[in-house]
């Protein structure tokens, strides 16, 4: 007490008073709370929108640029995980550097003006290795993941408060006056609550109670957690969430992961979301009182090293999101978001005050009314059959809905925006050719042989045991004596080997040469080799090469989940009948040789002779490398590695990641349909191709001259093949409708510079330092098909070609109104028309 009278007189009344109103307005508007309707940041109520972009999985030469477009794109919040084994690879030891500088991340956030979503987890899932566990975890004395354990708990809330720290030591959290206004702990725990019973429920609840006693000042979410304790909210994740509510009537309904697409995995095919499907989702979320939305991915970016997780995950994990994994515009999604984002934005006054009326239309058709006490009014009116139109009255007024779509109305009367009317430019993009024909060198890795870096035990060892994941790789090594009076050595007849595993992929060398190689799926990683194998009279060498190819990343306790050779391993066809190989002595060893020397850094490359004389083709277990300049430009980069067959690849000395081309993609593919619930099945490329055939190369790993490429090769292939590719847009489109709502029609007529609406106009543009060069396509009428395969239909306006060809040819952009009067006339009249155009840019 006796202080602050002593600052009171040294200060003076007004100086103290003035300090006081400050500290008491700071607190004030540095705040983030929440009631029914939505996040409450410094007094006001937010409808935002939220994109999630995962820093390790781009560079931080990319990141501002990721951010911008985010913001660009109509986003108020950048959400994120943060990745414990990235931090913490061993206990104590901690890095937040480069890809991992999380402190750098956030503040080039708050430098845009956005906001951020940091989901601590720890736990992430994310297709990520472990679920973004460290591995040393798995190994601390009677731990068991995510349950009421005492020394996991003591673990989590370690790391949990090491990032809350860290936070705060930078006032990164909103209530000092940071960007970060939400917080989250644990991660779609709810489902294996449910699978473990008490001791889920018992964790919940302490997960919850520490989080909140770390005091950020901000509200802590959980996903896919009906249960959340108070204060925390539960929220939603999936394709959809608009029947999703929260488990108190006072928290607001969020949605924090909006699927934008699905993940890759080796093998399977790539799955796309149309833009008017997420976008139709997302309308019927917000119409049904959401007020949180966040895109999982709105930039996926690329799984550098061996940070993959599945097993099976491809190293592109581009989620089709708006942005691609290069950090380009994905086209039209991005766009048609962007304008679904304003429209949303427009209706915000009367979204946050009040409930929703809702109004029959038709027995697939209803409007939700949002009337505010100010006056302020917006309106959804949804068409929830995939198949057919409806025309609905509404407000003394009709409007035509296609089907599966939401209409956005701001002030009750002008539609504005419909989820199924897509007007942003789509683009068709390309791979070209920039560099080709490298000169190679090769080294052969040997197959593994007992020396001081192998250890013999009997029986066999589980795999991550045994590496603890420092290797995807790990030798099985036995002896097998044959006596020279086997039958199968006169009769050819050779007997049949027997190996099962717990995956991931299986390599089986008799006597150094490669006798076969089996791989599993992420349905089934497990698999078994079962072949004749070419033994010969006295002892014969068997090795095993066990691939992991991402460690498991979700499932209840999936630390206990096994892999490796476990057996039995036996020998069929003998004079002895079987021979059970599984409780011999069999010797192990971490890794590859080249691993060992470090082949694929730019000084140990030297510590290996390598052959330049020729380069060997369908070579296994070879290792090539090869020296480039950077091309010129500033096009995102990417390697062809379709020519190869599986293995890994290095930029000086980074790692571009796992590849596996020879994976062709199984399953169905065929057309697509916006209209129509989705799942990740449906709308799917690539079946009988490589699931990944390009890897992403990012321009600030290059150097301008002497950039050193190493590959290890298992299977074989032909390196020769492989080119550098820089990927640019290779045509742009409009197909749009005419009276089409847009936008800026409403802008002008709300502003009062416009009495009646405006035709809507195709507009154009392509990428900086490009121009159109031609009109592929052009057709006012009934035009079928999609960008980069656009056809006329029954109706064509003979003319359709001109307007672009006058106005668009040597331009970057140009814009052309859909009108008849602009093409010639109206080739149709009383039919509904649309204008499709496609044009190459060059």
């Amino acid at each position: 007490m006796g202080s602050r009278l002593v600052t009171w007189n040294v200060l003076g009344t007004s100086t103290l008073l003035f300090l006081f109103l400050f500290s008491w307005f700071s607190s004030v508007t540095a705040s983030v709370t929440y009631d029914q309707k939505a996040i409450v940041i410094n007094g006001k109520r937010r409808i935002l929108i939220s994109g999630s972009i995962h820093y390790p999985r781009s560079t931080p030469e990319m990141w501002p640029d990721l951010i911008q477009k985010a913001k660009d794109g109509g986003l108020d919040v950048i959400q994120t995980y943060v990745f414990w084994n990235g931090h913490e690879p061993s206990p104590g030891k901690y890095y937040f550097e480069g890809r991992y500088d999380l402190v750098r991340f956030i503040k080039l956030v708050q430098q845009a003006g956005l906001y951020v979503h940091l989901r601590i987890g720890p736990y992430v899932c994310a297709e990520w290795n472990f679920g973004g566990f460290p591995v040393w975890l798995k190994y601390v004395p009677g731990i068991s993941f995510r349950t009421d354990n005492q020394p996991f708990k003591a673990a989590m809330q370690g790391f949990t408060k090491k990032i809350v720290d860290m936070m705060k030591a930078e006032r990164l959290f909103q209530s000092q006056g940071g960007p970060i206004i939400l917080s989250q702990i644990e991660n779609e725990y709810g489902p294996v609550e449910w699978e473990i019973g008490a001791p889920g429920r018992a964790y919940t609840k302490w997960a919850a109670q520490m989080a909140v006693g770390l005091g950020t000042g901000v509200p802590w979410v959980m996903c896919k957690q009906d249960d959340a304790p108070d204060p925390v909210i539960n929220a939603c994740n999936g394709f959809y969430c608009d029947w999703f509510t929260p488990n108190k009537a006072y928290k607001p309904k969020m949605w924090t992961e909006a699927w934008t697409g699905w993940y890759t995995e080796f093998g399977g095919p790539v799955p796309h979301r149309p833009a008017e499907d997420l976008a139709f989702s997302v309308a019927k979320f917000i119409q049904k009182g959401g007020s949180f939305v966040n895109y999982y991915m709105y930039h996926g970016g690329t799984n550098f090293g061996r940070t993959a997780g599945g097993p099976f995950i491809s190293t592109s994990y581009d989620y089709d999101a708006p942005l691609d994994e290069y950090g380009l515009l994905r086209e039209p999604k991005y766009g048609h978001l962007r304008d679904l984002h304003k429209a949303i934005k427009l209706c915000e006054p009367a979204l946050v005050s009040t409930d929703p009326t809702v109004i029959s239309l038709g027995n697939n058709q209803e409007a939700h009314v949002f009337k505010s006490r100010s006056g302020a009014c917006a309106a959804f009116l949804a068409n929830y059959d995939s198949r057919s139109y409806a025309t609905v009255a509404f407000g003394n007024m009709h409007y035509n809905l296609p089907p599966w779509s939401i209409s956005i109305l701001p002030d009750c009367k002008n539609t504005v925006f419909n989820t199924a009317r897509v007007g942003a430019q789509s683009s068709q993009m390309k791979m070209t050719p920039v560099y080709r024909g490298f000169s190679w060198q090769s080294y052969n890795e040997e197959t593994a042989s007992y020396d001081d870096n192998s250890f013999t035990t009997v029986g066999l060892l589980e795999q991550i045991n045994v590496t603890r994941d420092a290797s995807d790789y790990l030798w099985y090594m036995t002896d097998v004596k044959i006596d020279p009076n086997e039958a199968f050595l006169r009769n050819g007849q050779y007997p049949v080997l027997t190996v099962l595993s717990a995956g991931h992929a299986l390599h089986v060398f008799i006597n150094g040469q490669l006798s076969g190689t089996v791989y599993g799926s992420l349905e089934n990683p497990k698999l078994t080799f079962s072949d004749k194998v070419k033994l010969i009279a006295g002892i014969n060498k068997i090795s095993l090469l066990s691939i992991a190819v991402g460690l498991p990343n979700v499932g209840p306790h999936f630390e206990t989940w096994n892999a490796g050779v476990l057996g039995p391993i036996t020998l069929k066809g003998l004079n002895e009948g079987q021979r059970d190989l599984s409780w011999q002595k069999w010797s192990y060893k971490i890794g590859l040789k080249g691993e060992t020397v470090g082949i694929q850094s730019l000084s140990g490359s030297s510590s290996v002779e390598w052959e330049v004389s020729s380069v060997a083709q369908k070579q296994p277990m070879t290792w090539y490398k090869t020296t480039f300049n950077a091309p010129g430009g500033n096009e995102p980069l990417a390697l062809d590695m379709g020519s190869m067959g599986k293995g890994q690849i290095w930029i000086n000395g980074e790692s571009i990641g796992r590849y596996w081309p020879a994976y062709k993609a199984y399953g169905s593919c065929g057309g697509c349909n916006y209209a129509g619930t989705y799942d990740e099945k449906k709308c799917r490329s690539n079946c009988g191709e490589a699931s990944q055939r390009w890897y992403h190369v990012p321009r600030s790993w290059l150097r301008p001259t002497g950039n050193q490429l190493v590959i290890f090769e298992e299977w074989g292939g032909y390196p020769n093949w492989i080119s550098l590719d820089k990927r640019t847009v290779q045509s742009v489109c409009a197909d749009i409708y005419e009276w089409q709502p847009t936008l800026t029609n409403w802008e002008l007529q709300s502003s009062g510079k416009v009495q009646r609406p405006l035709r809507p106009k195709a507009h154009l543009w392509c990428s900086p330092g490009t121009k159109i060069s031609s009109i592929k396509f052009a057709s006012f009428g009934t035009p079928q098909g999609v960008c980069g395969s656009f056809q006329e239909g029954s109706c064509h306006a003979h003319k359709s070609y001109d307007a672009f060809q006058r106005n668009c040819i040597g331009q970057q952009t140009c814009s052309v109104t859909v009108a008849p009067e602009v093409f010639g006339g109206d080739p149709c009249p009383s039919t509904m028309k649309k204008l499709s155009v496609e044009a190459i840019c060059s």
